[in-house]
């Protein structure tokens, strides 16, 4: 080989690792950044109250307890109807199926509602559902989901089933509640 030729090809290769070089990124070091220490934790504190003739005594204080009371005997008794959740009113459905009825309500007397509140049928159909079923629990001011297990008819036609609630006296109080659907084969 000429020296030409070498000088040559080692100048292409200087060239190239040049180009080659410039391609690539450098490497920037990463800052070292030290690690923080959480807030110190905050500890507890017992009151200790030593005797001259005991060792020592920790002073336990009970934090005050607010406990919301309800006189069952002197409430109201009220039900509210919000909105249909299932179902809504006029809804066609085909003969003999499944519906699962449930209505949002708000409890808005001031009784709570325990086991020995009722909710039961008034008017129209029963559609498969018994007569008298518990009402939900809930407390005075809350909302309540009430759910009921129908089923259409087999014979075409309009459908209602009207429902109230019953307090443990046996009395009605509230919004009554219903469904009412349209059967078509």
């Amino acid at each position: 080989m000429t020296f030409r030729l070498i000088l040559r090809r080692s100048l292409l290769c200087l060239i190239g690792s040049l180009f080659a070089s410039a391609c690539s990124p450098l490497a920037t070091p990463a800052p070292f950044v030290p690690p923080t220490n959480p807030p110190p934790l905050i500890q507890p504190t017992l009151l200790i109250h030593p005797t001259p003739t005991a060792p020592a005594q920790i002073q336990v204080i009970p934090l005050p307890t607010i406990v919301p009371t309800v006189d069952q005997s002197n409430c109201e008794n009220n039900l509210t109807f919000v909105e249909d959740l299932t179902i809504p009113d006029n809804s066609f459905v085909p003969f003999g199926a499944a519906l699962d009825k449930q209505w949002l309500v708000t409890n808005s007397g001031t009784c709570h509602w325990t086991a020995d509140y009722r909710l039961r049928r008034v008017g129209g159909a029963a559609l498969g559902a018994p007569d008298e079923i518990a009402l939900y629990p809930a407390k005075a001011g809350t909302q309540a989901t009430i759910q009921i297990l129908f089923t259409a008819p087999f014979e075409e036609g309009v459908f209602e089933s009207a429902w109230q609630a019953f307090d443990p006296n046996g009395q009605p109080f509230g919004d009554p509640i219903y469904i009412r659907i349209l059967v078509s084969p």
